[in-house]
């Protein structure tokens, strides 16, 4: 039997950013990893995508092998760089083997066993396929076979229109497919400010990629989506349909009932400080079900570690970026006025374009709006959500500024440099 102070069950972001850290901090620590290091963010997920959206971005989109052996090359340079990383004195790393609790304090994985004092699991989640008739037909894919993909579907259906399918929306629009989105809720990107994704939906239109809203598929064949909207019933030609409905946690095959941890299929419930009802076991990132981020993963396990050790911190988990990587992109940090008025907040909405902005126009990129939220009683930043591009960069602005929770009127005091996509975010507080 293995003795480390901790043990890491899943080398994803949230995993192998944890272990990096309680290293550095002293501890030891053994991760246990069943597939690939880096985990689906790195291998199937947000490193992939972002290749093949710098590709479509940059227009040259002939040659599909060469943008797929690029996307394979980067995923495999990272995960090379993250296996040496975990090699470091002070890490036991144990690859491809499944790890479960033999009990609470003990991990096996195949006839090993490692135990520790305390323990993390960060075992992410995989793809959730609804109770459509005909979900096994030949022709469905989740993202992670889509992304295996070595030549461009001819008519693509994407069954959701939230962050996943938009992205692959916005990409493979650009490589060459006939793009349809099916989608349920009355708007795409359900989660972000309405008129922010409104917008962005009808760029995409723009582009030829098709949106069917408030629409329930009801069966798939090998060839087509039959599909229900407002009562009647259509159909969509598509040789490949993407399944983009949500993710689900991992935790069936941890055997959590022997060690006692609750769990649901929403995921594992953790507090504040990632702790599970067993307070030696931490939940992070995917697998708890709170924010379905790479980054939100990695800042749990901050949290957990820095728990563990005895350390305060001022993370914030209530301040918490996002961005969809579409073209243009779409990004967000905090409220929006819909979710102000719903928790009874004073708010004002600001508004700046793209089109009054210098560098926008001298890069061709007018396209494009910026809100920014704040609380009426204090003038204190709560919110910014952007579409255009590189609204990813832009909204991470806003969210230092909301951890030191800047007012608008002193935001308009912080000089900016000239021309930068950053002054249209000022002006909106100089000129508000």
């Amino acid at each position: 039997m293995t003795k480390t102070d901790l043990i890491i069950i899943g080398c994803g972001p949230g995993g192998y950013r944890a272990a990096e850290y309680a290293v550095k901090h002293g501890l030891t620590v053994t991760i246990i990893e069943n597939k690939h290091a880096g985990g689906t963010c790195l291998n199937f997920g947000c490193i992939p995508t972002k290749c093949y959206a710098h590709d479509a971005e940059i227009g040259d989109c002939s040659d599909f092998r060469r943008i797929f052996e690029r996307k394979k090359h980067v995923v495999e340079q990272l995960r090379n760089g993250i296996e040496t990383l975990m090699m470091q004195p002070g890490i036991t790393f144990v690859q491809q083997g499944k790890g479960f609790f033999k009990d609470a304090k003990t991990i096996k994985v195949g006839e090993d066993e490692f135990t520790a004092d305390n323990i993390i699991i960060a075992t992410g989640a995989h793809a959730k396929l609804p109770p459509i008739d005909g979900i096994s037909s030949k022709c469905v894919v989740t993202s992670t076979e889509l992304l295996e993909f070595e030549h461009i579907p001819e008519n693509l259906c994407i069954i959701g229109a939230g962050v996943i399918g938009m992205e692959f929306a916005s990409a493979f629009q650009r490589f060459g497919s006939n793009v349809t989105l099916v989608e349920f809720m009355n708007e795409c990107l359900p989660t972000m400010d309405s008129d922010i994704a409104k917008r962005l939906r009808k760029c995409l239109e723009k582009r030829n990629i098709k949106f069917y809203l408030q629409s329930s598929v009801k069966a798939i064949t090998d060839d087509s989506v039959v599909f229900e909207r407002k009562g009647k019933e259509a159909t969509i030609i598509a040789n490949t349909v993407l399944v983009a409905t949500g993710r689900v946690p991992n935790v069936k095959e941890l055997n959590l009932k022997n060690a006692g941890v609750e769990y649901s299929g929403k995921g594992i419930p953790v507090n504040e400080d990632m702790q599970t009802n067993i307070p030696h076991i931490y939940a992070i990132g995917d697998v708890n079900g709170r924010q379905m981020l790479a980054h939100a993963a990695i800042f749990q396990g901050f949290r957990a570690v820095n728990h563990i050790l005895g350390k305060n911190d001022s993370i914030r988990f209530d301040i918490m970026p996002a961005a969809v990587f579409t073209a243009p992109e779409a990004a967000c940090v905090g409220l929006t006025a819909e979710q102000c008025a719903v928790q009874g907040i004073d708010c004002k909405e600001y508004k700046g374009y793209y089109r009054t902005n210098g560098k926008a126009l001298a890069s061709e990129v007018s396209e494009g709006m910026v809100k920014i939220i704040t609380d009426n009683r204090n003038d204190k930043i709560i919110g910014c959500h952007i579409y255009g591009a590189h609204a990813a960069n832009m909204v991470q602005e806003i969210a230092a500024l909301m951890n030191c929770e800047i007012t608008l009127s002193h935001f308009a005091d912080i000089i900016h440099t000239h021309p930068t996509l950053g002054e249209i975010l000022q002006d909106i507080a100089i000129n508000r």
